[in-house]
């Protein structure tokens, strides 16, 4: 993503953990320091949908989330929130943080209040759906939820081919 079109999407100043985490995204920060780009929802951050910049710092940084010390924790939610405990007590991460508006790479493909309803559900246009919570909710089901972006999927390809 180019420097400048990721300061333009940017939440600066943003509770890292919402509601009210004393700990912000950084104000001042510009777009060609950013190594992770995440999302957060009503519940808290997006670990599922991300872009990590390949290089030192993203081995770095995987290397601490999956530390077998983290992991030993027996956090609440796991992975979600020793990404929460690092990302807000580490000013290492912290300082290459950015987030950005959840629909742009983490659309829900149903509405679910607790994680922000009709503002992070799918809308013509955004990037990436995701079936948050699919694979647990024994009364939904998954691949007909996908169905209609599968469907579009196999037709957008099929018009490349043709072009």
């Amino acid at each position: 993503m180019a420097p400048q079109r990721l300061e333009s999407l940017m939440l600066k100043d943003k509770p890292v953990v919402p509601p009210d985490s004393v700990i912000h995204t950084f104000s001042h920060i510009k777009g060609d320091k950013i190594d992770l780009v995440l999302t957060q929802d009503g519940e808290g951050l997006c670990q599922e949908s991300f872009i990590l910049r390949q290089g030192e710092w993203a081995q770095f940084f995987l290397d601490i989330w999956f530390d077998p010390l983290y992991r030993s924790y027996n956090f609440q939610k796991a992975e979600g929130h020793a990404l929460e405990h690092i990302v807000q007590w580490h000013p290492t991460i912290l300082t290459k943080l950015s987030l950005i508006p959840q629909r742009l790479l983490n659309s829900y493909t149903v509405k679910i209040e607790s994680r922000g309803g009709d503002q992070v559900t799918y809308q013509e246009g955004d990037y990436v759906v995701r079936a948050v919570g699919c694979e647990l909710d024994k009364s939904r089901d998954c691949a007909k939820e996908m169905d209609p972006w599968f469907q579009q999927w196999k037709k957008d390809r099929q018009t490349e081919s043709k072009a």
